[in-house]
């Protein structure tokens, strides 16, 4: 931590920053990090104590283990490939339109493909790592009627009743 409130973390799976709100305080103690509220400098210092504690965990936790979405393609002939573009991670989706999706992931994001109709995102951001799994997962969400198209691995769809004469 510097005098700006800015915070550095670093792990086997990256580093993280993050600057620290002006109403909080950082103490470290017997190998624990401790997040102080500091009520005179702003109304809501406890709620941000709150936040910049669960920020730094989510940060501590992506840089040490990362964090982990899975996404099922479901449909028939829907399948996906995964190649290296440098450093970055391409994404080809093939989803049943006239012509292959491909998706270029950011930096700090890796995609591998266990099998053809599984695709696992990874990284030390949970945000990035949750962004980049809904930006995927929006080239064919699953419509109502069969359950086609890209969804999360825990994800629970209600299909609709089709129409009776």
């Amino acid at each position: 931590m510097d005098g700006d409130n800015n915070v550095t973390v670093k792990g086997p799976k990256g580093h993280a920053a993050m600057k620290v709100h002006a109403a909080c305080s950082l103490l470290v103690e017997d190998n624990e990090l401790k997040v102080l509220a500091h009520p005179e400098r702003a109304e809501d210092a406890d709620v941000q104590a709150g936040t910049v504690r669960s920020l730094m965990s989510s940060h501590i936790i992506g840089v040490t283990d990362g964090f982990v979405k899975k996404l099922l393609l479901v449909g028939v002939g829907y399948r996906a490939k995964v190649s290296k573009k440098g450093e970055q991670s391409l994404l080809d989706l093939t989803l049943g339109k006239s012509h292959p999706t491909v998706y270029l992931a950011p930096l700090g994001i890796e995609i591998t493909v266990p099998n053809a109709t599984e695709v696992e995102v990874r990284g030390a951001d949970r945000q990035k790592v949750g962004q980049v799994a809904a930006d995927i997962r929006s080239f064919r969400p699953p419509e109502p009627y069969k359950g086609k198209g890209i969804r999360y691995a825990d994800e629970r769809i209600v299909l609709k009743e089709t129409k009776k004469k």
